[in-house]
């Protein structure tokens, strides 16, 4: 566990990185044509597999605590335009796309795209696969709200093609769910970890710590509750206050949130559970049985990361994303489509992909993003394999960094870090501040005006 000094020296506004550079460095001088000419490139490059991302921006109701791009359920007729608008969004991009690739992840993120009668999603599914073939065992994912939803609905999510379901349980405990506008699961949550494992689906239960009614107590005993169930993986993801993205945030502050030791406390806990219950620690948040292929990237440093979360090289693909507001990921381009639905159905309509804008990487940057990726996966970085990876010089990976002796030794004399000339490595208790380390050498950090949440 941090001390309360380094929590107090830390807790700083630091990068998520789960892109490098991070979204807000985007530009809007990023066009249309670029994308397309980004898309044709990523033919020739690697990864080579395909990852498929479809952005569901509607919930039923907005949960304070969100940070994602999503708006209140509207009416049928507007849904529907909605989703005439992604199937066209992507039979514009996929014959951009060699067909000799295949497909290795599908994921739908949201929003809360389980808002959707299960027919609408099989029917994007079957569209994507009408292009490509997969690779053996493809990941096919869906998170979903357990508000809402009924017996038949899960079992039909299992027979539209998904073999791994996020659940997003949050919370179990009632007030916290209450304070931050969140509904609780319509049905036992055990009952429908059954019925998806009688499916044959791998199960994800996604929580959140730092809400206002939490306490370390409180989270433990969620955190409890889950373990019991055995879901394949779980989820604790630390609460993001960023009012300036959603100011429905705000009211939380009005409940109270907890400080930051205490919030610390909570995921400290929290791991303690999961560990000694068997569940292995992977990246920043995620917690995973030992047979399951994360653990054993994880062991052989081969870990990846994308918008969509941790996943194996195995499955790792360049990732091309539909809907609003959804951020494609390609080997030397990001590219992020307009926020409007609005918009989006008027530009997809016109035979537009609705871009934003986006981001092209220069060597430097992509050399930059693998350091940081492999210190985000693996809390290590060896500074000799990146520079066999890219045919350059260690100097020249360094150089490529914001390389700074003194601030290192500052982080090992905190204990936060071990480091030599060749490596660094983070120590176990460490690792919520990887960020802040990352930040460090990250040259965009240098005198930026951007906002980030806090590390804690």
């Amino acid at each position: 566990m941090l001390t309360e000094k380094n929590l107090n020296k830390y807790n700083a506004s630091t990068p998520r990185y789960t892109s490098y550079p991070p979204a807000n460095f985007f530009a809007e001088s990023f066009s249309e044509s670029d994308y397309r000419l980004a898309i044709e490139a990523s033919n020739t490059q690697h990864p080579e597999h395909i990852s498929i991302y479809i952005h569901i921006p509607f919930c039923f109701h907005m949960c304070y605590y969100c940070g994602c791009n999503s708006v209140q359920m509207q009416g049928k007729d507007a849904v529907d335009s909605y989703m005439d608008a992604l199937k066209k969004e992507i039979k514009i991009a996929l014959p951009l796309l060699s067909k000799e690739r295949k497909v290795s992840q599908i994921h739908y993120g949201g929003g809360s795209p389980s808002i959707l009668p299960v027919r609408q999603i099989r029917e994007i599914n079957d569209l994507i696969l009408s292009y490509f073939t997969c690779i053996e065992d493809p990941e096919i994912a869906i998170e979903c709200h357990p508000g809402y939803l009924d017996e038949q609905y899960w079992r039909d999510l299992a027979k539209a093609g998904f073999n791994r379901i996020s659940i997003g349980v949050q919370d179990f405990d009632q007030e916290v769910l209450k304070a931050s506008n969140r509904k609780a699961s319509r049905m036992d949550v055990a009952h429908i970890l059954d019925i998806l494992r009688a499916e044959g689906v791998s199960v994800n239960m996604d929580f959140i710590f730092g809400l206002p009614k939490q306490t370390v107590s409180s989270f433990a005993h969620t955190i409890e509750k889950a373990v019991a169930m055995g879901p394949d993986r779980l989820v604790t993801f630390s609460y993001a206050h960023v009012p300036w993205v959603n100011q429905l945030q705000l009211k939380l502050e009005e409940i109270g949130l907890p400080p930051s030791l205490e919030k610390e406390k909570m995921y400290s806990n929290a791991s303690s559970i999961l560990e000694e219950s068997g569940y292995k620690a992977i990246g920043m948040d995620h917690f995973v049985l030992p047979k399951d292929e994360l653990y054993i990237a994880s062991e052989s440093k081969s870990l990846h990361r994308n918008f969509q979360g941790y996943c194996t090289r195995r499955t790792t693909g360049q990732v091309y994303a539909f809907g609003v507001t959804g951020i494609s990921q390609l080997a030397m381009a990001y590219s992020q489509n307009t926020k409007d639905i609005q918009e989006y159905i008027e530009r997809t309509n016109r035979g537009e992909l609705p871009v934003l804008r986006g981001y092209i990487l220069n060597e430097q940057e992509q050399i930059a993003r693998e350091v940081i990726s492999n210190l985000m996966c693996s809390y290590n970085i060896n500074w000799g394999n990146i520079a066999t990876l890219f045919g350059v010089s260690v100097d020249e990976v360094k150089g490529a960094m914001n390389y700074d002796d003194r601030a290192l030794q500052v982080f090992a004399a905190d204990g936060i870090i071990h480091y030599d000339s060749d490596h660094i490595s983070m120590p176990p208790h460490a690792k919520a501040l990887v960020r802040n380390v990352a930040a460090s050498l990250d040259k965009l950090m240098l005198n930026t005006d951007k906002h980030f949440s806090k590390t804690i």
